[in-house]
């Protein structure tokens, strides 16, 4: 991955460099670590899966840190051997099964949670087998050990359909009960089902945050719409492969990445 910023054009008015755009960031998005068997919405990977696609970043070069490091390396003009790994949902077996791995391979991850629904279910999805939610002290060890924590919302809503004070509390209120849960700055935020608009992104850049994760949010590509790449159970070696370098020429560069 390239430099965030590249040769400058010639300086606009004012005398300040204009930086060119920057390609975008590769993010890569998972859910639930665990048993696929039942997985109509193909969003589970088994640890042994993930195991081999960690390995099979480390034997490439790179590593897969949080999307808070990864983007905090791009503005220093570094960052080519990094990438972003994001979990959704916050799973309860992202601390059993992920994080293990993820030691054991020396990355880390941003875990995006929904503070409405801590020690709940993934009641949102109609198919599929009830997988448990991390609780507070589940959230709190992941932070320990230096996993990013990042907000998914409050309860898993679609934004671009909230109305105006749902769309505030679910990216507002979920920011703060995260920080009094973490005691740390919450940067990232994640758009449920990955849908985003305008407007949505406008509420979130509002509420402070630094980043958003999206899945495909074409013409908003830019820091508070950044876009993902979907990795599951069936992708081998050579479908990561493909998903790395297809990743660069389907995105095109983006102002303030």
């Amino acid at each position: 991955m390239a430099a965030s910023v590249g040769p400058v054009d010639s300086a606009p008015a004012g005398g300040l460099p204009a930086p060119r755009p920057g390609p975008v960031p590769w993010v890569a998005m998972y859910h639930s670590v665990g048993d696929c068997s039942d997985d109509p919405y193909r969003i589970t990977v088994t640890p042994e899966r993930l195991g081999r696609q960690l390995a099979w970043l480390r034997r490439r070069g790179l590593r897969g840190v949080s999307v808070a490091e990864l983007l905090a390396a791009r503005a220093r003009g570094a960052g080519r051997d990094l990438v972003g790994l994001t979990f959704d949902d916050g799973y309860a077996d992202f601390v059993t099964a992920a994080l293990p791995l993820l030691r054991r391979w020396e990355c880390t991850a941003t875990l995006f949670v929904l503070p409405g629904r801590l020690g709940g279910d993934n009641a949102w999805d109609p198919l599929g087998p009830r997988k448990p939610l991390l609780d507070a002290d589940g959230v709190r060890r992941a932070a320990a050990e230096g996993v990013e924590i990042g907000s998914h919302g409050l309860t898993h809503v679609d934004l671009t359909e909230a109305d105006d004070l749902t769309l505030k509390a679910e990216v507002v209120e979920s920011r703060a009960r995260l920080a009094e849960l973490t005691g740390a700055p919450v940067d990232g935020f994640c758009y449920p089902y990955g849908t985003v608009d305008a407007r949505a992104v406008a509420a979130v850049r509002e509420a402070g945050y630094a980043y958003a994760c999206a899945i495909d949010p074409g013409p908003l590509t830019g820091p508070h719409a950044l876009p993902r790449v979907h990795v599951g159970q069936h992708d081998t070696a050579w479908r990561l492969y493909l998903k790395h370098r297809l990743h660069r020429l389907r995105r095109r560069p983006v102002e303030g990445l």
